[in-house]
């Protein structure tokens, strides 16, 4: 730890976030979460009275039940895979700083644990320097600007703020590249490569990066160096978005789209990585290695081959030591 001009050593503090997950697999727990989820006016930019009525007479009736059963094909004894891995990875990253004297948590920015209740547990321990980390590699206004909505508000009502350092996106951070990269080769080790990559993002609405939001080419950029280390022709891998909802235009090309028309374009072996999850969870273990594996396979696919996320990988706890010694330097 670094110390002041002064003798008085600043004691930092370290919040990751990550999205958040029901409390149980059920109808009225999952409808809990996304009200929560889907009140927030980041994620859905309509109207605020135009959208209640939507989300409740529409949204929140049907999705809830759907949802659901969704949770309930890869819930675990323990609980839900995305807060399994996000608290083993906060728990391993506390270990590995634990001689610089850095207080690292986890919070959730919908369900539990709540980032307000971190906060103040950081009040209590003194935290003169905070540094924030949402989980998602690459910005977009939805995720991480929502974190920081939640944080701003927070020390909005506070006599005493922090010494705060927001980390934005990792998304070309050369560590989280090498990384993603090193987790592919070692199923490329294992068994025969495919025929094709696909490197599979969370879907935005398209509208957002007319408004500014640079997910779309952080994504891009990311796919690209992920590809570049892989040493990869551009016909070896494809960047392809997932978890449409509603009927406008989300970013293309959509990810069950494409698993649909590359058989009929000869593609019937292909392996998907997802770089902008941190962990595995809803969208990774149920919708592309449950419901779009069999999409591929009815569309005349032969193998399908899901390459799982960092998750509290050794190499994941480095991504982040690096982030956090870089911001309490001085």
């Amino acid at each position: 730890m670094a110390s002041d001009s002064g003798s008085t050593i600043k004691k930092t503090g370290v919040l990751l976030v990550n999205l958040g997950s029901p409390a149980a697999p059920t109808r009225s727990a999952v409808r809990r979460y996304l009200k929560d989820f889907l009140s927030d006016p980041r994620v859905v930019n309509l109207p605020r009275a135009l959208w209640g009525l939507i989300l409740h007479i529409l949204v929140l009736p049907f999705r809830s039940g759907k949802s659901a059963k969704s949770y309930r094909k890869i819930w675990t004894d323990q609980g839900a895979p995305l807060i399994i891995y996000t608290d083993r990875l906060t728990k391993k990253l506390a270990s590995s700083l634990n001689s610089c004297s850095i207080y690292v948590e986890m919070a959730m920015r919908y369900g539990q644990p709540e980032i307000t209740g971190k906060l103040k547990l950081f009040q209590q321990q003194d935290i003169s320097r905070l540094i924030i980390i949402p989980l998602y590699p690459q910005y977009s206004s939805t995720t991480t600007a929502s974190v920081f909505d939640v944080v701003g508000d927070f020390y909005g009502q506070e006599k005493f703020i922090p010494e705060l350092h927001f980390i934005n996106d990792y998304h070309q951070n050369s560590l989280y590249i090498k990384s993603v990269a090193d987790r592919i080769k070692a199923d490329w080790l294992q068994r025969e490569k495919p025929e094709l990559l696909l490197l599979s993002f969370h879907g935005l609405p398209a509208k957002l990066s007319e408004w500014g939001d640079p997910y779309a080419e952080q994504c891009q950029r990311t796919a690209e160096l992920i590809a570049e280390q892989l040493q990869l022709d551009e016909k070896d891998w494809k960047i392809v978005f997932q978890s449409r909802f509603g009927k406008a235009e989300w970013l293309q090309p959509y990810c069950v789209d494409s698993l649909r028309e590359l058989p009929k374009n000869g593609i019937k072996r292909v392996d998907i990585v997802c770089p902008g999850f941190s962990v595995d969870c809803l969208e990774t273990l149920e919708e592309i290695n449950i419901t779009n594996k069999k999409i591929f396979f009815d569309a005349g696919g032969e193998c399908y081959r899901y390459i799982p996320a960092l998750n509290a990988d050794e190499n994941h706890v480095e991504i982040l030591k690096g982030l956090i010694l870089s911001n309490t330097l001085g």
